[in-house]
């Protein structure tokens, strides 16, 4: 079994899609090449390994309640590529959106349903995933709790304050589970589209989102997307960048 998981976002950095191409990779079985199709330069890598594939799995975020425009440009060459070769692979998504809802997601697994049927591929289902702000903040969260424990530990040494190492390692257990908790829907529904790939399964469309109640998730998900405005230029767009001057045209 030789399996392609595709993560589709742009982003170079805390993308919810490669995290989750990431996860899949875990509970799928035999051969598996993970790449990344971020721009048009990344096409030619992806068809070649297209070609050899018997399952593809695209990991990509819901933009416009549809796919990226650069995935739609590699759906348009992936069409061609497949009817010219006589390829046949099996094909499986993994959407996740901004928004609350994983159903939020439908759309977009409806059209790479009809590209499977005007390609010749067989359309196999996919996750929808809601919240997909959240997987990241519960990422930087588990990523920041880890680096700590050292610090924990060394404090707990230099400065007794009644508790034992043995504590510190339960309080970090704890939270570690608690965040597990609250994606753990998302690694069931993954888990088990990942033994479906592994089996050349059907796996169905699913649609989950992360276990936090909206009115915890609007205002946690309105403040990450500030902060990410402000550090990548976002909110100021514009404001900052340096202005580029016309030069006069001499032959006016």
């Amino acid at each position: 079994m030789r399996t392609l998981i595709v993560s589709c976002s742009p982003k170079r950095r805390l993308s919810a899609s490669g995290l989750l191409a990431c996860v899949q990779r875990l509970s799928v079985r035999g051969t598996v090449r993970r790449l990344a199709l971020r721009r048009h330069g990344d096409l030619p890598a992806v068809l070649e390994h297209l070609g050899q594939a018997d399952a593809v799995i695209l990991s990509m975020p819901l933009y416009v309640d549809g796919v990226p425009s650069h995935v739609l440009e590699f759906l348009r060459e992936a069409e061609a590529f497949c009817k010219a070769n006589d390829l046949h692979p099996r094909l499986y998504c993994i959407a996740n959106n901004g928004f609350i809802e994983g159903r939020q997601s439908e759309p977009l697994m409806r059209t790479l349903e009809n590209f499977c049927a005007r390609a010749g591929l067989d359309w196999c289902g996919g996750v929808g995933i809601g919240g997909g702000v959240m997987l990241n903040v519960n990422a930087v969260l588990m990523c920041v709790k880890l680096a700590l424990l050292p610090v924990s530990l060394l404090l707990n040494r230099l400065l007794p304050d009644g508790s034992t190492p043995l504590d510190v390692l339960a309080d970090t257990a704890i939270n570690m589970l608690i965040l597990l908790a609250l994606c753990s829907t998302i690694l069931f529904f993954l888990v088990r589209q990942g033994r479906a790939v592994s089996a050349g399964a059907d796996a169905g469309t699913h649609y989950t989102r992360v276990l936090i109640p909206s009115f915890i998730f609007i205002p946690m998900a309105n403040v990450f997307f500030v902060i990410v405005s402000l550090f990548q230029g976002g909110l100021f767009r514009g404001w900052l960048a340096p202005k580029e001057i016309s030069q006069p045209n001499p032959e006016a």
